[in-house]
């Protein structure tokens, strides 16, 4: 079961992943939104949670739909997971398919 707190860290996470991959500082986005620095950086900690909208403000000026704020796979070491796991599956199909043109020119 999700709780609040819950809600609120997967939406800090999903703004500070958005604000980050746009290269936008807190500063930035928070004029965007018309929210403080101060409100902002609460939000993507967790400790605050904003009005609905808020969240549209915020969302609007990530160029992102509200609920793209809500992922769960936004995280950054999820990322990281995930592209170490696809670099060892090419790298291992890249190997096969080497060794086998290195067999077929061997003949």
């Amino acid at each position: 079961m999700i709780t609040g707190q819950d809600l609120r860290i997967i939406l800090g996470k999903g703004i500070r992943f958005y604000r980050q991959q746009r290269q936008l500082s807190q500063a930035a986005l928070a004029e965007k939104a018309d929210i403080s620095i101060t409100f902002l950086s609460k939000i993507e900690r967790g400790i605050k949670y904003p009005t609905s909208d808020t969240v549209s403000a915020i969302a609007n000026g990530l160029e992102v739909e509200v609920f793209e704020l809500f992922r769960h796979d936004h995280s950054p070491e999820k990322n990281r997971k995930l592209f170490e796991r696809f670099k060892k599956d090419i790298t291992k199909n890249v190997m096969e398919t080497l060794g086998a043109v290195y067999k077929a020119y061997e003949k």
